[in-house]
């Protein structure tokens, strides 16, 4: 069963198949799915943030509104940023799940390709002989990878 945040996440993606942007009152959408209006700055943080390909837009006051802004992405200059912003010389595995997942939401990579990417720079996978090397390994391998699909090799 999901959870109230995934309900409210795939009701304003929902909305955004429509227009490439949509205004919300926080409150109101609060309202309508009966919870705080904390549930729903959660889920505008956590699944609508640039990491996801989403522009949020806020003003306050009485007439406030919430604009949530898909934005196109520059797939090259997107992977590029990821290379040598987000992973730079070391990654933990946590990180690197988040960071895929976000690659197979924007559908830069298919699901068959994330799979094989989570087993390469698994734990499991990487089996260095000097410990604390797992972190820079999987760095190198998922760099390796994104600079693969922008065709650089």
């Amino acid at each position: 069963m999901p959870s109230i945040s995934d309900i409210i996440e795939n009701f304003i993606k929902e909305l955004l198949k429509e227009s490439k942007d949509v205004e919300i009152r926080r409150n109101e959408l609060a309202s309508f799915f009966n919870c705080a209006p904390s549930q729903i700055n959660y889920v505008l943080t956590t699944r609508f943030n640039m990491d996801k390909g989403y522009y949020i837009e806020s003003k306050k006051g009485g007439g406030g509104y919430i604009k949530i802004i898909k934005i196109d992405l520059d797939r090259n200059k997107y992977l590029k940023n990821i290379i040598y912003e987000k992973i730079k010389d070391n990654i933990s595995f946590n990180s690197s799940k988040k960071l895929i997942s976000n690659l197979r939401q924007l559908e830069i990579i298919t699901p068959k390709e994330e799979k094989i990417i989570l087993a390469a720079i698994d734990d499991k996978s990487i089996n260095p002989p000097v410990r604390d090397l797992n972190d820079k390994i999987r760095a190198n391998i998922l760099k390796n990878i994104l600079m693969s699909i922008l065709g650089y090799f």
